[in-house]
């Protein structure tokens, strides 16, 4: 008997006796995965980087730059303009650099689904 089986045998004997009844949410539908765009070897990574509050250096980086780009579309001080504009540029070549270094434009998985997380990015 394999894993599988034991675990829905369980399963079963839970639902016959009654234990699975007054479950939160029950009847309701399951929460969409927020991780349905990254590929499934790269999902237990995200999923642990999730959980503990952590976003990969390259989400962060891109991250900064949408803030970065909404600050500078409503600044109307140009001095900080400019600055917010440098700022811009260096996350810009960090993360270019960083893809180049991790080869992320010859993995296939990056040319699957990076277009997907820059659309739900708003990039």
């Amino acid at each position: 008997m394999d894993f599988t089986s034991i675990v829905e045998e369980k399963i079963k004997q839970s639902i016959q006796n009654g234990e699975l009844d007054n479950l939160p949410g029950k009847g309701k539908p399951l929460p969409k995965d927020d991780l349905e765009h990254i590929p499934d070897e790269l999902k237990m990574g995200y999923r642990i980087l999730k959980n503990a509050n952590i976003l990969p250096e390259e989400l962060q980086l891109k991250k900064e730059v949408v803030s970065l780009e909404e600050m500078i579309a409503y600044c109307e001080d140009p001095e900080q303009k400019e600055k917010y504009r440098r700022q811009l540029t260096e996350k810009q070549l960090r993360f270019q650099m960083m893809m180049e270094k991790r080869r992320m434009k010859q993995s296939s998985a990056f040319r699957t689904y990076g277009n997907k997380i820059n659309n739900r990015m708003g990039l």
